[in-house]
């Protein structure tokens, strides 16, 4: 059964329907093209408001008949359709929408006077229409004006028929008893037509007030306030109150903007960036704006509060982004708006924002978090705010005088300038990667020309206050020269090394780009020049040369043109260089290698010049300066730098200003993370598995000064810088670097034991110390280096390396068992050359039979030793090196325990001359260089020891085959070569 209720509703919304349609016919359908001419500003906007009014009348006479149409199901088939059927229930939300529009589009006409200004370009018409209007509405006055009339015709049947809503949900609310299946969805209409009344008064009481409002200003000051958004909350001139430091004259708060009068100035602050402080005397409180703070003051507290609840809540409504419902304030009452918020805003004070726009977040008054800033002249800056300030991560876009052309700066900021690390791409192509400080290179960075730059170039070095200072490595790609030293004001100033690509090398002293004072000149095959120069390395004034073959040239040097070089000076013949074949006659206690190292020592060029120690402070002083901060997070990015998108395609498209990039945290985890893994890993096989982790992940601290320190040793030593009189500053330069990724992971250590309120314990003693960093950290980091520092090694060693292979191939000559034989003659010579090096090893007799010795050769005893030597190529680890080598010794002396059927310890005597054997089998390329870098490298505390001695013996055996081209022309007939096979 049907509730009579409900067949009034049906009634209501019969006539509500017809009576929008009758509206629409007579009173909006006329008014559109009467609108003024849309020429005119104001007369667009009219239309375009009229235009709204009508869109919406219409979205409300299309809910209502489908508000009608449920009645009438309801109402046809009672039974089986049920009371929560009607939109006006379930749908109570959406019924409700379309009224509030049609309201706001109502009022918003209201407030410019859309309806007078129609009405009076076709007054002639409506005047005709009086009566028909009349009709429509009760208690028109025939004196009132069309305007008012017209606005009645509009607002009048949806006041009483929101009325009649209310009451006839009431009376069906009563009806249906409290325990109803409908009955919420009753109470909940009820409440929101309820609701709708007092959003309906207090909308047109302010459309009402603001209409009002412009009849009281000058002409020039309402065409700048009039505007159909404003709706007038509170005037001064009804509720005094004075502003500070501003004099404002009156002052006029909207529901989306506080406006201050001041003369003829009008003071407009959007309430999106307005912020309440309450006062302390109870008559005043302060807003804060992003440029300018005031202080209201009130003549009583009754007026203060008024001011400043109004304030308030047209604030929270403004951040809310739509009208209080049903009234301004209601719902939940916060104590104050939230003071984070995100708003546009365009600075207009002088300073280096004006005219600038902001859009982003803010926080009392200032831009705080992440935002955009964008300058009329095309800058852009996107990234972190703080105070007001750039701080953290930005990127910042300068557009150059070229169109399509900008410098773009990916850099971390600190108070407004760049400071920490960046990554800058210039218009000229050439790109910075570094540190800044105060918004300048400051520190460690790399500077590189574009890769089509007519004069190529990169400088990898240190920088102070936007200029190269401090040690350095510049690359002329144009000369094909490499300098490497120091610098002063952006020009090469103090000691120096020039590489060039043709192999020759210079060592002296620069000022002001310009080598001064005397200096050493090494060419490529080995003559050594001392003495003065020109600016291009021409041989200059006094000198000395000397020559490969020993020969020296002292006197005076120079050129001219056409002339080429030309001298006057003696030449000294007397001076030859040493024979190898005689060094260990005269020479018995030293290697060939120690005595090349000691008749070579200009060779070696930078070393001494540089201290290690001092050498790469720009890239070890931030990771130190983040430890003695204790590892904050807000520097983690700073330190670590960051991965953004660099193509210069979405540059230039501007694309990529979302500032997304990827963060440290993605990829390797916070610090708190870290260093609570790092304090779980602290027993040495532990540590050692951490610090692999660590060092190949370039988002650790570890892994980042790692990758740092090999951008800087391939800056040096590869490519031009490829030079073996480098070898021994770049072979220093490892060990340093070893020893300082070892102080940062102790720099780490100590944060996080503080951190959980320990200590760490007492600073390591130097033998301590030494076992971690050649034990532990240079195995792990030596192979990100490998590569250059080995060619360095090859080069070096490359004359000793041709005879050794030279010595290979004639040894490769002999079949097994003659070979074993010949060196069994050798026996005496090859030990008394070994113990002038060492006395550590036990002599003792040993003799094989001749069939003992042709077992050796039958069954290949001696092939797993060499297949074992052979693997020293496949390691970088010097220690795994010397595993290999010990090794190599058991099976040598494996074998020849199982050839005696007893086991047996080599003496010296009879180990030589087999580990000549194998060496010479397992053909190892550039056993020289392997030798020479084991030894640089190995752990100290190795001196002395296994390790040690068996390398001794290695060298032993490299040098005497360098020497078997001589040997095998001083033996019998039946040995040489040719007979052999």
């Amino acid at each position: 059964m049907c509730n009579p209720e409900e067949a009034a509703l049906l009634r209501l919304e019969e006539v509500f329907s017809a009576t929008l349609a009758h509206v629409n016919s007579l009173v909006l359908q006329p008014l559109l093209p009467a609108a003024p001419d849309p020429s005119d500003p104001w007369g667009r906007e009219c239309l375009r408001l009229l235009q709204q009014l009508h869109k919406s009348s219409q979205q409300l006479w299309e809910v209502t008949e489908e508000s009608l149409h449920s009645l009438q199901e309801r109402l046809r088939y009672p039974d089986s359709t049920g009371l929560e059927s009607l939109l006006l229930l379930r749908g109570a939300d959406r019924v409700l929408q379309a009224h509030i529009e049609y309201i706001e589009s109502y009022t918003s006409c209201m407030v410019v006077q859309a309806f007078q200004k129609a009405a009076k370009r076709r007054s002639e018409y409506w005047r005709g229409q009086r009566k028909a209007l009349r009709q429509l509405l009760s208690g028109v006055s025939s004196e009132g004006s069309v305007g008012a009339s017209l606005g009645q015709a509009l607002h009048q049947p949806l006041a009483h028929h929101v009325q009649q809503y209310v009451l006839l949900l009431l009376s069906l609310g009563d009806t249906i008893g409290e325990h109803h299946p409908t009955r919420e969805l009753v109470v909940n209409a009820v409440t929101l037509f309820g609701n709708l009344q007092s959003f309906m008064k207090q909308e047109l009481d302010q459309a009402v007030a603001t209409q009002a409002l412009w009849h009281t200003l000058r002409g020039r000051l309402r065409d700048v306030l009039c505007t159909p958004a404003h709706r007038l909350l509170q005037d001064s001139q009804d509720v005094p109150v004075t502003v500070a430091p501003l004099r404002a004259e009156r002052v006029l708060l909207f529901d989306d903007a506080l406006v201050l009068l001041q003369g003829h100035n009008v003071h407009t602050f959007d309430l999106k960036l307005v912020w309440v402080d309450p006062g302390q005397d109870g008559c005043t409180f302060h807003l804060l704006t992003p440029e300018e703070e005031f202080s209201f003051c009130a003549k009583d507290s009754q007026g203060q509060a008024v001011w400043q609840w109004k304030v308030t809540w047209a604030v929270h409504q403004a951040l809310h982004g739509k009208k209080d419902f049903p009234v301004l304030g209601a719902g939940l009452e916060p104590s104050q708006p939230p003071d984070c918020r995100c708003a546009e805003y365009t600075f207009q004070a002088e300073g280096r924002l004006c005219q600038a726009t902001y859009e982003g977040e803010w926080c009392r008054g200032r831009p705080h978090g992440k935002g955009t800033l964008k300058w009329p002249d095309g800058r852009n800056h996107v990234g972190n705010f703080c105070q007001g300030l750039e701080h953290g991560f930005g990127i910042r876009l300068l557009p150059q005088a070229s169109e399509d052309k900008f410098d773009c700066y990916k850099c971390h900021w600190r108070e407004g300038s760049m400071c920490g690390y960046g990554i800058c791409e210039y218009s000229t192509d050439e790109v910075y990667k570094g540190y800044f400080q105060e918004g300048l290179r400051h520190g460690f960075g790399v500077l590189e020309s574009g890769p089509q730059a007519p004069q190529p170039f990169r400088y990898t070095g240190h920088w102070e206050r936007g200029q190269r200072s401090g040690y350095g490595i510049e690359e002329d790609g144009d000369r094909g020269e490499r300098y490497i030293g120091m610098w002063q004001a952006g020009q090469r100033h103090g000691p120096g090394v020039m590489v060039t690509q043709a192999g020759v090398c210079y060592q002296g002293t620069f000022q002001a780009d310009k080598t001064v004072g005397p200096g050493i000149l090494l060419s490529e095959d080995d003559s050594l020049y001392e003495g003065t120069f020109t600016r291009d390395l021409t041989l200059m004034g006094k000198g000395k040369v000397t020559f490969p073959n020993g020969f020296t040239l002292e006197g005076s040097f120079g050129s001219g043109a056409g002339r080429g070089l030309h001298t006057q000076g003696v030449l000294d013949t007397a001076a030859l260089p040493p024979d190898p074949s005689s060094t260990c006659k005269r020479v018995d206690s030293l290697s060939l290698s120690l005595l090349l190292f000691l008749l070579e020592p200009w060779r070696q060029l930078g070393v001494g010049a540089f201290p290690v120690e001092s050498r790469w402070q720009g890239v070890y002083s931030p990771f130190r300066d983040f430890v003695c901060a204790g590892c904050p997070r807000d520097l983690q990015e700073a330190l670590l730098g960051f991965d953004v998108q660099s193509s210069r395609e979405l540059r230039r498209s501007q694309d990529y200003l979302s500032c997304e990039r990827t963060h440290p945290e993605d990829s390797v985890g916070s610090m708190e993370d870290i260093l609570e893994e790092l304090l779980q890993h602290r027993e040495p096989k532990a540590l050692q598995l951490y610090l692999r982790k660590a060092l190949s992940n370039s988002l650790h601290p570890l892994g980042k000064l790692l990758r740092t320190l090999m951008l800087t040793f391939q800056a040096t030593y590869a490519g031009v810088g490829a030079n073996k009189h480098l070898q021994e500053l770049a072979q220093e330069e490892v060990k340093q670097h070893a020893q300082e990724l070892w102080a940062a992971y102790r720099g780490l250590l100590r944060v996080a034991l503080e951190r959980k309120g320990q200590a760490l314990e007492e600073d390591e003693d130097t033998e301590t110390r030494d076992l971690q960093v050649h034990g532990l950290v240079l195995p792990l980091m030596l192979p990100s280096f490998y590569s250059e520092l080995f060619t360095l090694y090859l080069l070096l060693h490359e004359r000793e390396d041709s005879f050794y292979s030279q010595g290979i191939a004639n040894l490769s000559l002999f079949p097994d068992t003659q070979l074993l034989e010949f060196l069994d003659v050798q026996k005496q010579s090859l030990l008394s050359h070994f113990f002038n090096f060492r006395h550590l090893w036990p002599l003792k007799d040993l003799t094989l039979t001749s069939n003992q010795r042709y077992s050796l050769v039958r069954d290949k005893c001696f092939l797993s030793a060499t297949e074992c030597l052979q693997k020293i190529m496949t390691t970088v680890d010097p220690r795994e090196k010397l595993e290999v080598l010990e090794r190599t010794y058991g099976e040598i002396e494996g074998t020849v325990s199982r050839v005696l059927g007893r086991e047996y310890k080599l003496p010296m005597d009879d180990l030589l001359p087999l580990l000549i054997y194998v060496v010479s089998r397992a053909r190892i390329q550039h056993l020289g260089a392997e030798i020479h870098l084991i030894r640089d490298m190995m752990d100290p505390n190795h001196t002395g020891g296994l390790y040690d001695f068996l390398l001794t013996a290695l060298e032993s055996c490299y040098e005497h085959i360098q020497k078997e081209d001589m040997r095998l022309h001083r033996l019998p007939g039946h040995w040489h070569s040719r007979e052999l096979w």
